[in-house]
């Protein structure tokens, strides 16, 4: 009887595939054994129907598993009696970690049925569902390297735990109120308050009651604790804001079911597919019907919403009505508390109780933030349900280095790249605050145990000031590795390269990198860049107009610092006063400290030039009268700017929309972008009293157009059919639509973000990709001068 012997890579540990195998296995008459081995699942099977068992484990798999690949060797050893599930062996990791998953179907219907085990238990999983990454302490994925470790299991779910027939078999968190993790509340104010009088069932039943009656709580989830409050309430939100130190970026939102979010909001089946998903994740949908409290999202037009996905949130929101609040819980800046202890200490002031219990949480991941986009899933945030999920590298790339790619410096994550896998971690937030740099090297010990990583090469962004790029180079020079400093909108470009499978050597592309700020290749700050692009290189063959940013940090705080720098940089204090003196952006600018900034730019002193995407928005918000002091939060000008936006203006001839001119940019031989002509016809319209919404529709129509106008220059004079949209300003919704469907119309192939987020929480997948091309080119670090046209 002929055997072989399979080895299954991808996401196949701890999502019930071994159960899968045993079941096809004994329905076709087969024998052998599956067991989890350090290189993924290894099936050693007897039978003539061989081919026929792949293809049905292949259409058959599992819910939360993936097949990346099957190597197939034949065996010669006599067959086994029979076909039974091994222990798994030991050893570094070669298959995907799975992600947490939201509770499946069967759970929830199994907590809300009063005749089973596990009724209302609040931890209730199976191979369908549960925790995954955020349990796991190290490989592979067995309860004993979990946080699960210290509970042991009772008759019943040991009885399920070993029967292949079951769908707990092997789920390695499985629980029940006799033996597993339980929950409690604790009171974190002053003074006696009893929570008892909330619920006659249990301590997850009460949140409900405690959330309705405007007390605010700490709840201990998945991958952190959560900081929730009833939404309709505007005191109770406004108390959490001030408590929690966040002044006014939004809020996420939790509904019981789809029909609370509806009242609320518009959904499309797109969007509820998403929050029904195994992911679970926050998305953005369009505020539409009932009205909610302001504060929940100051300014902006959509709303995050997620629904509930542990047991424990099913409980304690099955009688909330209402959608609730439920932000990360820690004070603004810091990281999300995981443990019980820090939620003590750091949440006291913030929440009058807690929901706490006692599975220790491994591994921090926040949620998820997605959009739907031109029909597509855009992520925003990728974190819980979705990382450490890998990404396959394009055909041509080297399977056998491994690299550590690094990231930014806000919306960290960093990518290790081994067998051919690029492995995004979870967003892990700004470097700037210390804990968040603490959790960062946390993260990349835990990654390294994890998949047994052993870095040959690493890469950096070549800004030197970013902690991740001090990060990158201490840890090359202590192991002596090879390090490759990586342009930041290079690297935007290659992400998205790589998330849509383009080739390493299919050609170059016309890369549009619209973002904030990423050190340029001649010394200034780049952030609206036309790049032209492989892998290995690219050069610089265009840009929006650098001006001056002055006070540097304090100019991306500032929106108003903005306004005056582009204001000044063409049309100049005179101009500006004879013509437009009436206005109160003119007033208001009569007010700021003019020579000092004058001086600043003319000499060049903490006023770096910038070409940046951002800030040009930042100036069109603030001469608006949107966010003109500060920004409490990055892009909350350009998201306050787009929300506003009168879709009717869309039909206004085109003679309506702002004209952005393309000359020639001086010393560097480039077409750019100049938006002086745009500002008089904005500020003209501020004359008129034209409504802030039609003013923002011209101004996003005027700019787009400008973008495809010299895209599609570019393209001719550089032979080039594809173009990459890359950068956080592509977050901008109305922005990316009208440059595809401009770039579209003009026979542009275009490629765009789904799977990772446009923004830098994807530069450390495109760090990668470059510094891995390099390596295999037989290259070394290039200046970026002789790359560059600059």
């Amino acid at each position: 009887m002929s055997g072989a012997a399979l080895i299954v890579r991808g996401q196949v540990q701890g999502v019930g595939f071994r159960p899968t195998v045993w079941r096809l296995a004994n329905e076709l008459g087969m024998t052998g054994d599956v067991r989890n081995t350090h290189e993924g699942v290894e099936i050693r099977i007897w039978g003539s129907e061989i081919e026929h068992f792949m293809q049905r484990l292949t259409e058959e798999v599992p819910a939360l598993a993936r097949i990346d690949d099957i190597d197939r060797v034949p065996i010669s050893e006599p067959p086994p009696s029979d076909f039974e599930i091994a222990a798994s062996s030991a050893g570094p990791m070669a298959t995907a970690i799975a992600p947490d998953a939201a509770t499946c179907q069967d759970c929830i219907e199994e907590v809300r049925d009063p005749f089973a085990n596990r009724f209302r238990y609040p931890f209730t999983n199976c191979t369908n569902c549960g925790p995954r990454f955020s349990i796991i302490c190290g490989a592979p994925y067995d309860r004993a390297k979990t946080t699960m470790s210290s509970f042991g299991l009772c008759t019943i779910c040991e009885s399920e735990f070993k029967d292949p027939e079951d769908r707990r078999f092997h789920a390695q968190p499985v629980a029940c109120h006799a033996c597993g993790p339980r929950a409690w509340i604790e009171y974190l104010g002053e003074g006696a308050v009893s929570h008892e009088a909330f619920s006659m069932l249990d301590d997850v039943d009460a949140v409900g009651g405690m959330l309705l009656k405007g007390f605010i709580l700490a709840i201990k989830g998945v991958g952190g604790f959560h900081l929730a409050c009833d939404a309709t309430a505007s005191e109770v939100v406004e108390r959490l804001r001030q408590r929690k130190r966040r002044r006014s970026k939004a809020f996420a939102l939790m509904a019981r079911d789809m029909d609370v979010i509806r009242r609320y909001c518009r959904v499309t089946e797109e969007e509820a597919s998403l929050l029904q998903s195994p992911s679970s994740p926050i998305v953005l949908l369009q505020a539409d019907g009932e009205p909610l409290p302001e504060s929940l999202a100051p300014g902006l037009s959509q709303l995050g919403f997620m629904l509930p996905h542990t047991p424990l949130h099913h409980l304690m929101m099955r009688r909330v009505d209402r959608p609730v609040v439920m932000t990360s819980g820690n004070i603004s800046g810091h990281p999300q508390c995981i443990s019980n202890e820090a939620a003590r200490e750091q949440l006291a002031g913030v929440a009058d109780f807690a929901l706490m219990h006692d599975r220790d949480i491994a591994n921090r991941i926040d949620d998820s933030v997605v959009r739907v986009d031109l029909g597509r899933t855009r992520m925003l945030r990728r974190s819980r349900g979705y990382a450490p999920s890998p990404l396959v590298l394009p055909d041509g790339f080297d399977n056998g280095t491994q690299l550590l790619a690094m990231g930014a410096e806000l919306k960290n994550t960093f990518c290790l790249v081994k067998d051919g896998q690029a492995i995004l971690s979870q967003h892990m937030g700004d470097l700037e605050n210390a804990s968040t740099s603490d959790d960062v090297g946390h993260n990349l010990s835990l990654y390294q145990n994890l998949f047994e990583f052993r870095p040959e090469l690493i890469a950096v962004d070549g800004h030197p000031e970013y902690i991740s790029t001090k990060r990158g180079k201490e840890l090359a020079a202590e192991s002596s590795l090879p390090l490759e400093e990586v342009q930041h909108h290079h690297a935007h470009v290659a992400s998205c390269m790589v998330e849509n499978g383009r080739p390493l050597d299919e050609g170059a592309v016309l890369g549009i990198a619209m973002d904030g700020l990423g050190m340029g290749a001649d010394g200034t700050i780049w952030g609206g860049e036309f790049l032209l692009c492989d892998y290995t290189g690219f050069e610089r063959l265009g840009c929006l107009k650098p001006v001056a940013l002055p006070g540097g940090a304090a100019a991306v705080r500032e929106p108003w610092r903005n306004a005056y720098a582009h204001l000044m940089a063409e049309m100049g204090w005179a101009d500006l006063q004879m013509n437009y003196g009436d206005l109160s952006v003119f007033k208001r600018l009569t007010e700021v400290p003019r020579e000092t900034l004058d001086q600043m730019i003319r000499s060049g002193t903490n006023s770096p030039l910038s070409s940046s995407c951002g800030r040009l928005f930042d100036a069109a918000a603030a001469m608006t009268g949107l966010a003109w002091d500060r920004q409490d939060y990055e892009g909350q000008a350009a998201m306050m700017f787009e929300a506003v936006i009168d879709r009717t203006a869309f039909d206004e001839p085109d003679d309506h929309i702002y004209p952005f001119n393309v000359p020639q940019l001086a010393g560097a031989n480039i077409p750019y972008i100049e938006p002086v002509w745009a500002w008089r016809a904005l500020l003209g319209d501020l004359i008129l009293d034209t409504p802030v919404g039609i003013i923002s529709a011209r101004f996003h129509r005027g700019f787009a157009n400008a973008i495809v106008r010299l895209a599609e220059r570019l393209r001719r004079s550089h032979a080039v059919s594809t173009a990459v949209l890359t950068g956080g300003c592509f977050q901008n919704a109305t922005l990316l639509e009208l440059v595809h469907d401009g770039l579209e119309r003009s026979g542009i192939n275009v490629l765009t973000h789904s799977k990772t987020p446009a923004n830098d929480g994807g530069l450390a997948l495109g760090q990668a990709a470059v510094a891995l091309a390099i390596h295999q080119k037989g290259g070394s670090h290039v200046s970026w001068d002789s790359r560059s046209n600059c």
